[in-house]
Parts: structure tokens; sequence; C-alpha cells
């Protein structure tokens, strides 16, 4: 049990980063492969391709949005339940959530590969983008099982205490992939196909060896043949901690569509081609998610010693946890923010030989990360209500800033700046959207300071 005694023994800043290290790593996995994806293909097979690869992360969000409904679900639950010593219904947890993955992405799988065709239509894709789009789409959805999978199961391995493990597992995927891709992509001649087959073989990669690890005997909480049904308790417990970041990134979705919409309508008018505004959207976008996704590696670092402290009521340690969770995502922000201001034209370039592509796509990154440092505080505020179990209260703070305020805003200010009005969207809802999580914040600790016997520091 030394792995769950250190949630209440060792030192705040040394145990976050024993967790949240391996869960940075685990998180940008998504990330650097539409990074790798993106390289490869802007350099080798062409502008168009590299704008349908922009168009198709809408589809492939949906995709991996099962993974975190049940796969940061699950983690969440194992960690107050190692907290509260209830082992079996842990591992009741694991169990219901493999056959819970199995049924909901099979179901999403199935209807995003039926009506691939209007749905590329409706993301965006031109005539010439929509071949490209589809040639990938239709290797990399069958195989994004493997994903959604390992994704979740790499989550719930650091729930369990082994995030060391969990982190190589990833960075083995990542590795098979650049070795896999440009042998596929150029080698071998196979371009679009040849990176979704790339994606998808480091992805059952990864599958194969978490697989492993909670089969073995070695492992604390096991995935056993008993366990492999739909535990309705599980199920509900699951699902009520995921929606807040299955809901997070089904607006991404909708929200890149929307914007893909505006680029296609707006561009236009600053003589621009809309496929040449997604391509940089896109290439911006990359790199904006990487930042993201390290920041969610940093909730998910922050989420079993909130969970597991939370549930033995060591409520001082939650909120130590809390705010150091916060500073870090700051500065990882605030970096992007700097990197996003003064070298966007070295960043953006990694995806395109094209100068006028880089100049628009180090457009569309200036912009986009201008109040760029104001979102690590606004992510861990909504990721610190649903470690603890505010599913509503987290729910609303994430559809904030990605729903509630982002699209009116993306609607507004168009029409009176055109495509500027476009790539200012972003920084206009981070700002509205830190300030509505600072109030939600302020309004908790100040509502459960006496009872927890919380401190102001």
């Amino acid at each position: 049990m030394k792995n769950y005694n250190d949630f209440t023994e060792q030192k705040i800043s040394k145990l976050f980063w024993r967790y949240a290290l391996p869960a940075i790593i685990g998180t940008t996995v998504n990330t650097l492969y539409n990074i790798i994806d993106g390289i490869f293909i802007g350099h080798w097979i062409g502008r168009e391709a590299l704008s349908a690869a922009g168009l198709i992360l809408p589809v492939m969000t949906i995709a991996a949005a099962i993974g975190l409904l049940v796969g940061v679900g699950s983690a969440s639950r194992i960690s107050i339940f190692l907290g509260q010593k209830a082992q079996d219904k842990a591992e009741r947890i694991v169990g219901s959530s493999f056959v819970l993955t199995l049924i909901l992405s099979g179901i999403t799988l199935t209807l995003l590969l039926i009506f691939i065709d209007p749905l590329l239509y409706v993301v965006g894709a031109s005539e010439i983008t929509h071949n490209y789009a589809k040639q990938f789409l239709q290797i990399f959805l069958p195989g994004s099982l493997f994903l959604t999978l390992s994704f979740n199961y790499a989550n719930m391995m650091r729930a369990c205490g082994y995030p060391l493990k969990a982190m190589l597992i990833i960075l083995s995927s990542v590795v098979a992939n650049i070795i896999l891709a440009p042998i596929f992509i150029k080698v071998l001649g196979w371009g679009m196909e040849g990176a979704a087959l790339a994606t998808t073989l480091a992805m059952m990669l990864s599958f194969i060896l978490v697989m492993i690890h909670f089969t073995g005997k070695n492992s604390l909480v096991r995935l056993r043949l008993k366990n492999l049904r739909l535990d309705k308790e599980s199920i509900i417990s699951i699902l009520s901690i995921g929606v807040s970041p299955f809901a997070m990134q089904v607006a991404t979705s909708v929200v890149v569509v929307f914007i893909n919409w505006q680029l296609n309508s707006y561009a236009p008018l600053s003589h621009i081609s809309g496929d040449d505004a997604i391509a940089a959207y896109s290439n911006a976008n990359r790199l904006i998610t990487l930042f993201i996704m390290i920041v969610i590696g940093i909730n998910q670092g922050m989420q079993p010693i909130v969970g597991y402290n939370y549930g033995a009521q060591n409520f001082d340690r939650v909120k130590e946890t809390f705010f150091y969770a916060i500073k870090i995502a700051t500065v990882i922000t605030g970096v992007g923010f700097l990197l996003g201001m003064f070298i966007p034209h070295i960043l953006v370039s990694a995806f395109t030989p094209d100068k006028d592509m880089i100049d628009l796509s180090s457009t569309a990154l200036r912009y986009t990360t201008l109040l760029f440092v104001l979102i690590g505080f606004q992510m861990v505020t909504t990721s610190f209500f649903q470690c603890i179990g505010m599913a509503k209260i987290s729910i609303i703070l994430s559809l904030s800033r990605q729903v509630l305020i982002l699209l009116p805003t993306l609607y507004i200010l168009p029409l009176f700046l055109g495509l500027n009005g476009v790539w200012l969207a972003t920084p206009v809802s981070d700002l509205l959207a830190s300030l509505l999580a600072y109030l939600t914040l302020y309004w908790y600790f100040k509502s459960v300071k006496k009872r927890h016997g919380l401190t102001n520091n």
C-alpha cells in the first residue's frame, strides 16, 4: 500500500510531478500523433492534404472523446475508491470500463464511417480536400478503438500508482509512429493512407502493453473476467465524472467545425482561399493543442492526489495540490503565449515550406494566443471540480469557454472585423471564461471554508 500512503504523506510538489509528468506524456500523445502526421503530410504530400488533415480534426476528436468519457471518469473513481480502501469497487470499475468503451466506441465509430461523406462536407471539406480526408479516416477510425482503450487504461494505471509505466507505454507508441510514418508515407508512397496506418499500428502497440499490465498478477488492481460486465453502479459513477471532459471534447469538435465554416465565409473577403485559411488554422491549432494537452496532463496528475485526499477528507492537501497545479499550468500557458507572440514563423514552418502558408499560419497563431496565459487557471479550476465529484459545475465551466462564450463570439466579431474576427474570438473567450472560473472558485472556497477547515493561504 506504499503507493497509496504517499498520497497522504509525501511532499505535494514531489508527489505531483511523479504523477503529472507521466500524465503529460499520456495526454500529449494524440497531439503528437497529429503534429507528426502534419509535418510529414505538409512536406511530403502537399498543401491540400495539409488542409484535409486540419478538417478531420473534429471527427478524430469525437472518436477520442469516448476515451475521456470513460477513461477520466474511471480513473477519478478508482482514486476515490482506493482512498476509501474499497479495492473491490475499483476492480469493478476496471472491468466495466472495458465493456463500456467497446459499446460506446463501436456505436460511435460505426456511425462515423457510415456517414463519412456527408460528415466531411459538414466539417468544411471542399472537392479538393474531401478525398484526402476520407483516405485517412477510413483507416484511422476503426483503429482508433485501440487509442481509446489504451488511453482509458493508461489513465487508470496512473490512478492505481503506476505513472512511470503508463508514461513508458505511451512513449513507445509515439516512437513507433515516428518510425512508421516516414516509411509508409515517403518510402512506400502510401500518402494519407500510410499516415493513418502508421498511427493505427502505433495505437495498437500501446493497447497491447496496457492490457498486459492489467491482466498480469503483479497489478494491484486487475482486469478480471468476472468484472467484464456492465455493472450499473460502476457505469453511473464513471459517466457522472467523465461527462465533463467528454462534453469539452465534443464541444471542441463543434467549435472547430464552426471555425471552418467562418473561415470559408470570411477568408475570401481577404483574398485568401477557404482551404488555405483552414490549413493555417489547423497548423496554429496543433501547436496550441499541444500546450492545452500538457495542462490536461497536469490536471490528470493532480486528479489522483486530489481524489484520494478528498475521499480521505484531507482537505488541506486537496487545496495545496490544487493551487500548485494552477501555478504550473499558468507557467505552461505563459510559455505558449510567449512563443506564439515572438516566434510564430519558426513554429509553423515545421508543417510547410510554403512562405505564404507560413505567413498566414503565423498570423493565426499570434492572434489566437493573445490571452493564452489565462487558460491554465481556467482549465485547472474546471478539472478541480471534476476531481471532487462536482460534475455539474465542471461541465458548466468546460462549456463556458468552448461553447457558451466562444460560439457567439465567433459569430459576432467577424461581422465587424472579418477574418481577424475569427482569430480574435479565441482570446476574447479565454478572458471571459477565466473570469467565470475565478468567480466560481471564490464562491466554492468561501462556502466550504468553515466546514472543511481550509485556510486562506
